[in-house]
């Protein structure tokens, strides 16, 4: 990840990024920090960035010419999404730090003074973003905080191999507090059930920790935790059909942005819209993870275009609707799909044990496979179904911590993993090891990892696909009912990534 900021005190900036954990990814070139400093691209003598603002007021006003020049240089003209650090921007969230970590290359543009000319804002910023409600004397500290949150999430940063897609940032709950050596301070001990060894009382404690201080810190957060909570609870009456919008919503990867009857409604632009939308039952639910640009639809009719232009993101590239989506001129229908899913908490016994899980640098070891490997969003024998190059999805799934293999006779002889979005898939063995109960070892010790952290297994299989259905059902998983459509954005169709 490139991060160029655009400042004029860079000293500040690489003063307070260049240590610690930062300053390591920097030196191991797991990411990198421009600072660059306006005032260069000042065409004044003195290199001068201000003047008085037209129509007067106090204060000065950084001046359009060296911002644009600044920029221009640092992008080369090419589209790079641009922030503008701001209190008039929107909210900084987790959720919004996960979707910037998904980008190679960021600017982020401090403003001085009483701002920044507004023509220059309007040529190059992509996004207005806030960390809070109040006014500082520069866009510096704003800047370095982005930096550090979105940097955590990019692999390597933190220099341990938790996967982030086994992770959530506690689904909208504050963290429960921890507790270290002595046992015993300042005549406070550590709560016994730490120290008892039991993993799921000491997870339990943790939850019901979570609740407590959320509700009592931060009642909006514990609001929407309310909120995803009911609408589980609503699902769960198809458990199986639903099963993908259940687990999104518990790992953290989904917000809602439409209920029926107005459970929760986003981003509605007049009252009107709402009684629209409450009198409306063509969209039941409608989800959107952020993270990975899919939307999930559940529907009793079919799904006109304009119902859905009133919700969806345009940075979507994929559906999953459980109801067919009338014609739409972005999307196309790509799959449909069975959900199974693996409803038992018990772990499934392996036949074969060396398995582990895959780096980057394990990504030669991959060369021998076939081009039917599987790389996309979907459990599918095909190369390049995905909306990015197979290379390039394979690595970003090994990055993540989401592709695991099984080793026999020294060689990898399979991988199997999750996908984005967490659906289970990416299942392929190599031909001379096909017929030997490697492909059952791969699934299973997957589903023993999402068990372990309290989820449900599942994945989506092409309804052509029947070994992977027979795989599925030995192991004990069950076929929802409803099938799902999968559509891909045209314009990643048309750029001939698929």
């Amino acid at each position: 990840m490139k991060f160029h900021i655009l400042t004029l005190f860079p000293e500040m900036i690489l003063g307070g990024l260049n240590l610690s954990i930062l300053g390591k990814a920097a030196e191991n070139n797991i990411i990198s920090i421009n600072a660059v400093d306006i005032r260069e691209y000042s065409r004044e003598k003195h290199r001068k960035v201000d003047d008085y603002p037209y129509g007067g007021g106090a204060g000065m006003l950084m001046q359009a010419q060296p911002v644009y020049d600044a920029h221009r240089v640092v992008t080369g003209g090419r589209p790079v999404r641009t922030i503008y650090v701001t209190p008039q921007g929107e909210p900084f969230t987790q959720m919004k730090a996960e979707e910037l970590a998904g980008e190679e290359e960021l600017v982020l543009l401090c403003g001085h003074y009483e701002g920044i000319d507004e023509r220059v804002l309007e040529e190059i910023v992509t996004d207005y973003i806030s960390i809070g409600d109040y006014v500082l004397t520069g866009g510096e500290l704003p800047a370095m905080v982005m930096v550090d949150a979105i940097s955590r999430l990019i692999p390597g940063v933190l220099g341990n191999d938790i996967s982030s897609e086994e992770e959530s940032f506690h689904n909208d709950l504050l963290e429960y507090p921890h507790y270290s050596r002595p046992e015993c301070w300042h005549g406070k001990k550590v709560p016994e059930v730490l120290l008892s060894g039991n993993h799921r009382k000491v997870a339990a404690w943790r939850l019901e920790q979570s609740l407590r201080r959320t509700e009592e810190r931060r009642p909006d957060l514990y609001a929407r935790y309310q909120a995803k909570e009911a609408l589980v609870r609503q699902l769960s009456r198809e458990k199986r059909n639903h099963i993908h919008m259940m687990e999104s919503l518990s790992r953290g990867y989904a917000e809602i942005l439409y209920v029926s009857q107005a459970v929760y409604i986003k981003s509605l632009k007049s009252e009107k819209d709402i009684k629209k939308r409450e009198q409306s039952e063509n969209i039941e639910v409608l989800l959107y993870d952020r993270r990975n640009k899919i939307c999930m639809v559940s529907a009793r009719d079919i799904v006109s275009e304009e119902d859905l232009g009133h919700f969806l993101p345009e940075s979507t590239e994929y559906i999953i609707s459980s109801q067919t989506l009338a014609e739409q001129k972005q999307y196309q229908r790509y799959l449909t799909c069975s959900i199974m899913l693996y409803t038992q908490k018990v772990s499934l016994p392996l036949k074969y044990k060396e398995i582990r899980l895959l780096s980057p640098a394990d990504l030669p070891l991959l060369e021998c496979f076939g081009a039917e490997f599987s790389c996309g969003i979907h459990w599918e024998k095909q190369s390049n179904v995905h909306g990015e190059s197979a290379g390039n999805y394979i690595w970003d799934r090994m990055e993540k911590g989401a592709l695991y293999g099984v080793f026999a006779e020294g060689k990898l002889a399979g991988v199997a993993g999750i996908h984005k979005g967490g659906g289970m898939g990416l299942l392929y063995v190599d031909t001379p090891y096909r017929r030997q109960g490697i492909a059952m070892s791969l699934v299973a010790y997957v589903v023993n990892r999402i068990l372990e952290k309290g989820w449900t297994p599942y994945g989506y299989v092409p309804a052509e696909n029947t070994a992977a259905e027979k795989l599925l059902e030995g192991l004990g998983f069950y076929t929802a009912s409803k099938k799902v459509d999968i559509y891909i954005k045209l314009q990643k169709i048309l750029a001939n990534e698929i």
